[in-house]
């Protein structure tokens, strides 16, 4: 019996039907018995095809005498898997057949034409995929939306770009505000991911029904999608090695960003940003560049610790680094003396770094404080730089407020269509709600008056250091450096102000 195969990846005005095809071939069978093998939808990359799998299997058992297609590209574009088939093929002693190429394989030269043509059919599969990826690069570089799953936050709408169709993200407000509070609890210098899980379960917060977990979380904080871009986000990627498509001066604080990964660009393209490209998104960015910026930091810095741990024996833990490879410094204890030191972490896992040398965490603790001193010296006020700050109390009564507004909303839509008794209860519940609403609002117009008499100035800066919290000492740390690289002999303090 022979077999007529037949293959056609998109149905398109431009090429040619699977009827068609097999139009064609049945010419080859010359009133013969065929079975026909068909796959729609699947291309010629590789052999990975059901009908075709059955057809081969088929020619296996000693059913089929001639294999008929109608162009040699239907088969494959891959000349590996075409001289494999065709070594199969004159195994079982089975026949092949292009019915428009009309290729005889029983002679040498006719499988050496038969190679000739399978190589410039890959030749054109690779230049189509050449071409699809240039024309990919070019629209991304014009900030078009290029598909993909639509990020938590957004939905998507149409919008005209340059006179070309194409599609822009639009803020949902009510997870717009579950957004903020991520980053806002994520930038408290103690936050793990798993903290924001327990807090967003703790508080009935979750994504679309379902729970929130760690990875999507993490996938939430490390995008530029949500920053409202400014020129410090356009240093930061400048300084990670990024490429970046717009102009400095298009940064102003309004935008969030399309983020994608280069041709040459080596790892994770979420932590090694080199070589990877960076666009201006049209939509609005949700969280203030300087607290995305906190947050994408303490990511970056995530990769050089080991599994996550508050910090308990050092305020200066997620702060020091090793001056030699840059890895962080643990404090440990000598087990006779009980005397702290620190040790690179990296040196500890692999014993790759050589080690700063001897640095003991009482003395570093004493210079980092000295220094602190020093730098704070510089003013006799420290007055609150104005922006935006951090509150996740406020955000979390606000996305609140927001999910019992949305629940009145659609019960008051469903009153309409309502008999007596579930009018009685939506009317009850609406009350319910109401109530909540108002005690909400209560608390948010507290909360807003407390932010606003809170401290505007501060003096005596440092002088009652032994009087504060382990806590308090690191969230001070926090806001006024950036990292230590230290070694037994050099100290290098990176400061935020």
């Amino acid at each position: 019996m022979y077999a007529i195969y037949a293959r056609q990846s998109v149905d398109r005005a431009d090429s040619i039907s699977i009827e068609s095809q097999i139009q064609f071939c049945e010419y080859e069978t010359r009133g013969e018995a065929y079975k026909t093998y068909i796959d729609r939808g699947y291309s010629g990359k590789n052999t990975d095809r059901p009908a075709f799998q059955e057809m081969m299997e088929d020619m296996r058992a000693g059913k089929l005498s001639k294999i008929i297609v109608y162009k040699l590209d239907r088969i494959s574009r891959s000349i590996l898997d075409f001289s494999s088939m065709m070594e199969t093929l004159g195994k079982y002693r089975v026949e092949f057949v292009s019915a428009t190429e009309k290729f005889d394989t029983s002679s040498p030269m006719g499988r050496a034409m038969l190679n000739i043509c399978i190589v410039f059919a890959q030749l054109e599969r690779e230049t189509i995929q050449k071409r699809v990826a240039d024309a990919y690069f070019a629209r991304s570089q014009k900030s078009f939306y290029m598909g993909g799953r639509v990020p938590y936050g957004y939905r998507l709408v149409p919008t005209v770009i340059g006179s070309v169709k194409t599609a822009m993200y639009q803020i949902v407000p009510e997870e717009a505000e579950v957004v903020r509070l991520m980053y806002e609890l994520y930038a408290q210098p103690e936050c793990s991911y798993g903290d924001i899980v327990r807090y967003f379960q703790e508080h009935g917060i979750t994504k679309r029904g379902r729970p929130w977990e760690r990875t999507r979380l993490a996938d939430v904080l490390r995008n530029p999608i949500y920053v409202r871009a400014d020129l410090a986000v356009y240093e930061f990627y400048q300084s990670q090695g990024a490429i970046i498509a717009n102009d400095s001066s298009d940064f102003i604080g309004v935008n969030g960003c399309y983020y994608y990964k280069g041709k040459d660009s080596v790892g994770r393209k979420q932590m090694n940003l080199e070589g990877n490209h960076l666009v201006l998104a049209p939509h609005e960015g949700i969280v203030p560049a300087e607290v995305w910026l906190q947050c994408r930091r303490k990511c970056l810095r995530a990769r050089q610790v080991r599994p996550y741990h508050k910090a308990k024996n050092t305020w200066l833990a997620g702060k020091v680094k090793c001056g030699v490879c840059g890895y962080a410094l643990v404090d440990k204890r000598y087990a006779a003396s009980k005397a702290r030191y620190l040790l690179c972490s990296h040196r500890m896992d692999t014993k790759a770094c050589p080690g700063p040398g001897t640095i003991y965490t009482d003395d570093m603790e004493e210079i980092v404080y000295q220094e602190m001193r020093k730098k704070m010296a510089q003013w006799a006020t420290l007055r609150r730089q104005q922006g935006p700050t951090a509150d996740p109390e406020l955000t979390t009564l606000r996305v609140r407020l927001t999910q019992v507004e949305a629940e009145i909303a659609a019960l008051v839509d469903r009153l309409t269509a309502a008999d007596d008794v579930m009018y009685r209860y939506i009317s009850d519940r609406v009350s319910q709600l109401d109530a909540q609403k108002q005690e909400l609002q209560r608390r948010i117009e507290e909360r807003g008056r407390h932010r606003e008499l809170d401290f505007h100035e501060i003096s005596n800066h440092l002088d009652t250091w032994e009087a504060l919290t382990f806590q308090d000492k690191r969230r001070v740390v926090d806001q006024l450096i950036q990292v230590i690289h230290a070694t037994h002999d050099a100290i290098q303090i990176q400061w935020r102000i």
